[in-house]
């Protein structure tokens, strides 16, 4: 008796890990998700805003990026001057020295009804003479629906060695 309550157990143990559907992150704009799943319309979604995103920071495009923001933003980034608020973020741009980047990882959490939460990695490449040629940063994003547009709320980074 005891025999089957195990067997039982595993069996139905098994049967609720199989029923999972984890997506595997993916390489930004190089084809789906491992696993077809109810929001890959959203990963679309995101996969464009971030894109969105790097091209504004990459191009020194106030306008684009700061459409991107919501007014409550917060983002803390790997320079260790602390917390920036919109007007802050879009406001660096003008220093920023970004050449080039790589996306990839990317990982979207549905937060329903009108939140995401995205994380992926970002390798950034700066010009020849800077101290620092490249940086390799883990980054997560929270995005609200707002207004029926999706706003990044808060944006943080981690150095990645």
């Amino acid at each position: 008796m005891r025999y089957r309550f195990v067997l039982a157990c595993i069996a139905g143990l098994t049967s609720l890990a199989w029923a999972q559907e984890p997506t595997t992150p993916t390489q930004f704009g190089e084809g789906k998700p491992a696993k077809i799943s109810a929001h890959s319309s959203l990963q679309e979604i995101f996969q464009a805003k971030v894109k969105q995103e790097w091209e504004a920071i990459k191009n020194k495009d106030k306008k684009a990026y700061a459409e991107l923001l919501a007014d409550d933003y917060q983002g803390v980034e790997v320079d260790s001057r602390g917390e920036r608020n919109k007007l802050q973020a879009t406001n660096e741009l003008a220093e920023s020295n970004v050449v080039s980047y790589t996306l990839w990882g990317f990982k979207l959490i549905p937060l329903p009804p009108d939140g995401a939460f995205v994380i992926y990695e970002s390798t950034i490449q700066f010009p020849p003479k800077s101290q620092v040629r490249y940086s390799r940063v883990y980054i997560t994003e929270l995005w609200m629906k707002r207004a029926g547009q999706w706003k990044e709320v808060h944006y943080q980074e981690t150095h990645v060695k």
